[in-house]
């Protein structure tokens, strides 16, 4: 069996916090990177003009090692829109 990938989220709230989340995935871009993470799926998206999110996907075999490493705020099971 395949394992679930998870989706990590970083919220950010306030007058920046499109700005934050647009940086903030820049880093989890390079982070994905510099630990040869299996996905490389990073996004950022805006809930309403005073709050965004900043997400990172990782295979559940992963996540651990992510979320204490990066100490996302949550996190959910992730399910691709086709």
């Amino acid at each position: 069996m395949a394992d679930r990938k998870i989706k990590l989220i970083w919220d950010f709230r306030g007058e920046s916090a499109q700005n934050t989340a647009k940086h903030h995935k820049i880093h989890l871009e390079e982070y994905v990177l510099a630990q040869n993470l299996t996905l490389n799926i990073t996004g950022n998206t805006d809930l309403n003009n005073m709050h965004s999110i900043a997400y990172m996907v990782v295979n559940e075999s992963e996540m651990i090692a992510v979320r204490d490493a990066l100490k996302p705020h949550r996190g959910e099971v992730y399910t691709p829109i086709d």
